[in-house]
């Protein structure tokens, strides 16, 4: 099979190919797998923090990408879920225990087995790819393969950053960053909190007039200061400086959600925090840590409900280290997703 592969860590400062193209064994199912041949795959920023090792691979070559939409081609003996010829996705969580505390409470996001799709098993940029069936979702008709692929990272990640807000109708929502999560949360606010605002923190211009056009009451750079207070604000961006900007905005006792699995820049720097601007009157911090199957489930009837198609950009297969180069270089509107031939 056609496959763009990770053989090593780089800097794409440096690497403007990161993936090369191999052709590789088809995987085989075992008993509990399905076997998937893969239509579509979106591209994510965390493939950057893969490739540049904020959150290395355990094994290399490596076949990245975790927004997989195919069907299935063939399965193990042991699967009953699905039949030969189902349309699914697979997200982030690729597998975890399933008998440790966090799984047994329907939190195996924070299980210390989690095991990410196309990091630490290969995924979707390629012909083909193996999967349990307990971590593969149907997809509703109403998408196709080009949109139902961010809905599976991009989506999920954004309704469980939405949930953790713990937002209510009428309270300030502040989006920091406005690539392909941002851009579905904004439109999940719109159909779930019809009265609240959403303001819009993003360095580049046609991102803060996108926001605008999807709903945004105001949009302006990380750096600056929002008009009113905002009761709760999620940060999508890869970089630090966002993040005290965030919470010089945030009201009393609001809540900075910061959705990213790593950041870029020197992680032993200090944040230039000043106590009572940044986090006094009870200001809180929460991370998101990745995804749970419970998030992707009830994310993906969530988006059936309210007919979501988010706005993508097509690239094939071959350029996936284009699309790459456009995300590291903030070139972004909507999400991005390979079309595999």
């Amino acid at each position: 099979m056609k496959a763009m592969v990770l053989k090593s860590l780089c800097n794409l400062k440096e690497n403007q190919s990161p993936l090369e193209h191999m052709e590789l064994p088809v995987p085989v199912p075992t008993e509990t797998e399905i076997l998937l041949k893969v239509s579509t795959c979106g591209v994510c920023h965390t493939e950057l923090d893969e490739i540049e090792g904020r959150t290395p691979p355990q094994q290399f070559p490596v076949v990245l990408g975790h927004q997989v939409v195919g069907r299935i081609e063939t399965m193990g003996s042991k699967v009953s879920s699905f039949k030969t010829g189902d349309r699914v996705g697979v997200a982030w969580i690729f597998s975890a225990c399933g008998k440790c505390k966090f799984c047994l409470s329907d939190h195996e996001n924070l299980c210390s087995s989690f095991e990410a799709t196309g990091r630490d098993a290969n995924g979707g940029y390629a012909q083909y790819m193996t999967v349990a069936e307990n971590f593969a979702y149907a997809i509703q008709e109403l998408f196709s393969d080009e949109e139902a692929a961010p809905l599976l990272c991009a989506g999920a990640i954004g309704y469980r950053s939405l949930r953790l807000t713990g937002l209510k109708d009428g309270e300030r929502l502040g989006l920091t960053g406005f690539g392909a999560s941002g851009h579905l949360v904004l439109k999940m606010v719109k159909h779930r909190y019809p009265n609240t605002e959403v303001f819009v923190f993003a360095r580049n211009v046609a991102e803060r007039t996108f926001a605008l056009g999807l709903g945004a009451i105001w949009a302006g750079d990380t750096k600056d200061q929002a008009p009113d207070k905002l009761d709760s604000i999620i940060d999508t961006t890869p970089a630090w400086e966002p993040v005290v900007g965030a919470l010089a905005n945030l009201d009393s006792g609001g809540r900075l959600v910061i959705n990213a699995i790593r950041k870029e820049g020197d992680k032993q720097s200090l944040l230039n925090l000043d106590y009572p601007l940044h986090l006094w009157q009870e200001k809180e911090i929460k991370s998101v840590a990745n995804i749970t199957r419970r998030d992707v489930t009830e994310f993906l009837s969530l988006a059936a409900e309210m007919d979501l198609k988010p706005e993508i950009q097509v690239f094939a297969l071959e350029q996936v280290n284009e699309a790459l180069l456009e995300l590291k270089a903030g070139k972004i509107r909507g999400a991005k997703v390979l079309k595999i031939d």
